[in-house]
Protein backbone atom coordinates (compact mmCIF):
# COMPACT_ATOMS: atom_id res chain seq x y z
CA UNK A 1 0.00 0.00 0.00
CA UNK A 2 1.27 3.16 -1.13
CA UNK A 3 0.86 6.72 -0.16
CA UNK A 4 -1.58 7.40 -3.03
CA UNK A 5 -3.72 4.10 -1.40
CA UNK A 6 -4.04 5.70 1.48
CA UNK A 7 -5.45 9.29 0.51
CA UNK A 8 -7.82 7.25 -1.90
CA UNK A 9 -9.04 5.48 0.78
CA UNK A 10 -9.09 8.31 3.08
CA UNK A 11 -10.78 10.16 0.68
CA UNK A 12 -13.65 7.44 0.55
CA UNK A 13 -14.08 7.25 3.73
CA UNK A 14 -14.87 11.08 3.82
CA UNK A 15 -16.97 11.35 0.65
CA UNK A 16 -19.17 8.17 2.86
CA UNK A 17 -19.44 9.96 6.10
CA UNK A 18 -20.71 12.81 4.20
CA UNK A 19 -23.44 11.11 2.52
CA UNK A 20 -23.97 9.29 5.78
CA UNK A 21 -24.61 13.08 6.86
CA UNK A 22 -27.00 14.27 4.11
CA UNK A 23 -29.45 11.01 4.69
CA UNK A 24 -29.17 11.92 7.99
CA UNK A 25 -30.03 15.21 8.09
CA UNK A 26 -32.68 14.72 5.31
CA UNK A 27 -34.52 12.32 7.68
CA UNK A 28 -34.75 14.66 10.44
CA UNK A 29 -35.95 17.20 8.01
CA UNK A 30 -38.41 14.82 6.54
CA UNK A 31 -39.77 13.68 10.59
CA UNK A 32 -39.46 18.07 11.65
CA UNK A 33 -41.92 18.36 8.55
CA UNK A 34 -44.79 15.57 9.38
CA UNK A 35 -44.35 16.90 12.76
CA UNK A 36 -44.42 20.46 12.42
CA UNK A 37 -47.47 19.42 9.96
CA UNK A 38 -49.24 17.58 12.87
CA UNK A 39 -49.01 20.30 14.72
CA UNK A 40 -50.44 22.58 12.92
CA UNK A 41 -53.39 20.62 12.23
CA UNK A 42 -53.93 19.76 15.85
CA UNK A 43 -53.53 23.57 16.51
CA UNK A 44 -56.66 24.15 14.24
CA UNK A 45 -59.12 21.65 15.97
CA UNK A 46 -58.45 23.06 19.22
CA UNK A 47 -58.95 26.66 17.16
CA UNK A 48 -62.26 25.09 16.10
CA UNK A 49 -63.30 23.00 18.74
CA UNK A 50 -62.59 26.29 20.91
CA UNK A 51 -64.74 28.47 18.67
CA UNK A 52 -67.49 26.09 18.31
CA UNK A 53 -67.84 26.00 22.58
CA UNK A 54 -67.56 29.60 22.60
CA UNK A 55 -70.39 30.63 19.94
CA UNK A 56 -68.35 32.45 18.09
CA UNK A 57 -69.75 32.33 13.83
CA UNK A 58 -67.08 32.65 11.04
CA UNK A 59 -67.52 35.84 10.94
CA UNK A 60 -66.02 36.64 14.73
CA UNK A 61 -69.26 38.05 16.33
CA UNK A 62 -70.53 36.13 18.70
CA UNK A 63 -74.49 34.07 17.95
CA UNK A 64 -76.11 34.70 21.18
CA UNK A 65 -75.01 37.52 22.61
CA UNK A 66 -76.44 38.94 26.35
CA UNK A 67 -76.81 42.37 26.27
CA UNK A 68 -79.78 44.41 27.94
CA UNK A 69 -81.36 44.91 24.46
CA UNK A 70 -81.50 41.25 23.56
CA UNK A 71 -82.81 40.53 26.92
Amino acid sequence: MNVDDVVAAKIAAAARRAEEGKRRRAAFAAARKRGLVLRHAAKLRHLNSVRETDGINDLGSQENPTTEENQ
